[in-house]
């Protein structure tokens, strides 16, 4: 039985179909990086069509951006195809099944490509079948995509199938790479960007006819404006875009092009899927399966760059915000009072004895060796508005911090260190760092043992913060 040997260099497609290809085992070996192998057609076990073993080499699996793709595998059954790592071989094994456990195939790769010792023994979990927690970009059932044949909802799309990409206004068609699905259920809990509430975009709110009809999609995808791609949550109005407190569960799906692309969704220009690190966390759509390909940035790999500078995305929100009935974003009361105050590791709430200059002086009880800073706090996207990409909650920014006893001044400089006590945000700055709120400050347990002290804080910045301490009416709406 001899062996063949193909090689596949940098962006090269080579299709292997079930239906003529011999019985004899295959060597693939990945030369370059983009490579794709198509293993098409593949049928259930049987005697009389036996599928060779393929063995591949060079590069594949960790950041590769070679893939194996199979087309046509509606029988092949992800769950139930495992795959193996020897340490003495350094091979790694998949073995193909079909829906009943029948073997169709092995595929053998160098090293543990998908670290299965640890994390993944069956196919479905490298093809697209297993969370690993990123945040979700995608589209909501009956979002209509721009195809050549006219509008098709993204449901009913499938790996193969052709859609209108757009390029400085000029429509060409793509056709998709992948397609999937995953469900999503709202955690009520965090914050309206960020618990999974879908975004919805009204008929006209950008322009007549922009888009044609009601708009669902997850915060972070994004629209296409001036060149620019512009996260849904960073247009977010409360009044023609806001996030649709009615809908707690749905599907949602993507669609891949083989490059990132400028595709229409209900006569909106938006994107298509960019896969970053999330693929796993979507369940293949159609019978294309596809192992591989390491994850793309936006800085590399986009088709238009990613919008998160204050400016550019305000002018997009107010020009937005123009059309609405009121005319104009209503911002949230703010205030710039912290209410700072201290509490001990008892529990006890410490006020400032004064204040001056922006320095809170506070008196410690005796044996205090930690405190909590403590103040109102808010994120910048929810107290300036939403086109501030700053979802950090912020409570005061400390800068000097010294203890006074009877004995000596000494300055508290923990919070300044590139490892910080809990409750501090990290930092380029060496001169104050932020808190979250409620910040642990550590203090050396000598210089309070029965001694009372005075604690004092210096406050570089505070504020502004909700006035009524919430964080999610002002931007969010019930359907």
């Amino acid at each position: 039985m001899a062996t063949s040997t193909i090689t596949i260099a940098s962006n090269q497609t080579v299709v292997l179909d079930a239906k003529t290809v011999g019985t004899d085992p295959i060597t693939v070996n990945f030369t370059g990086e983009g490579g794709n192998l198509d293993l098409e057609n593949l049928p259930p076990h049987s005697s009389n069509t036996p599928w060779p073993h393929i063995a591949i080499t060079g590069d594949f699996g960790g950041s590769s951006t070679n893939v194996v793709t199979f087309i046509n595998a509606s029988k092949l059954s992800t769950s139930i195809s495992g795959i193996t790592y020897s340490s003495t071989t350094n091979l790694t094994t998949i073995s193909l099944t079909d829906n009943i456990g029948n073997p169709i195939a092995t595929i053998t790769a160098p090293n543990d490509i998908y670290n299965v010792g640890s994390k993944y023994t069956t196919l479905g979990a490298v093809a697209n079948t297993n969370s690993n927690g990123q945040l979700t970009v995608c589209f909501l059932a009956d979002s209509m995509i721009a195809t050549p044949k006219g509008a098709v909802a993204v449901q009913d799309l499938h790996a193969g199938d052709e859609v209108l990409t757009y390029v400085d206004g000029e429509a060409s068609v793509s056709t998709l790479s992948w397609a999937g699905m995953a469900h999503c259920t709202v955690n009520p809990a965090l914050p309206d960007d960020m618990a999974g509430y879908p975004v919805r975009i009204v008929k006209d709110a950008i322009a007549d006819g922009v888009p044609y009809k009601d708009m669902l999609l997850t915060a972070e995808h994004c629209l296409f404006f001036n060149g620019m791609f512009v996260p849904a949550r960073m247009l977010v109005n409360g009044s023609s875009i806001f996030y649709d407190k009615s809908i707690t569960s749905y599907t949602y799906y993507h669609i891949e092009t083989p490059d990132h692309a400028v595709i229409m969704a209900d006569g909106m220009l938006t994107e298509s899927y960019l896969d970053t690190g999330n693929r796993r966390s979507f369940t293949q759509k159609g019978n294309v399966i596809q192992l591989g390909g390491a994850a793309k940035s936006w800085q590399a790999d986009a088709a238009a760059p990613l919008c998160v500078d204050w400016d550019a995305a305000k002018a997009i929100f107010t020009q937005i915000a123009v059309r609405t009935p009121q005319g104009s974003y209503t911002a949230p009361r703010t205030t710039h009072a912290p209410e700072l105050h201290l509490v001990t590791e008892r529990g006890a709430t410490i006020w400032p004895a004064n204040c001056k200059n922006d320095t809170y002086n506070f008196i410690l009880p005796a044996n205090t060796q930690v405190v909590r800073i403590v103040s109102r706090a808010s994120r910048p996207a929810d107290v300036i508005g939403p086109f501030v990409d700053d979802r950090r909650t912020l409570g005061v920014a400390v800068a000097e911090v010294t203890l006074l006893s009877a004995a000596k001044h000494q300055a508290i400089t923990a919070h300044l260190q590139a490892e910080k006590p809990e409750g501090w945000h990290a930092t380029d700055w060496t001169d104050c760092a932020w808190t979250n709120g409620n910040a642990a400050l550590p203090l050396p347990a000598q210089d309070t043992q029965g001694a009372i002290c005075m604690l004092s804080v210096k406050i570089r910045a505070a504020g502004p913060y909700l006035a009524d301490d919430t964080t999610q009416d002002v931007a969010a709406k019930t359907a």
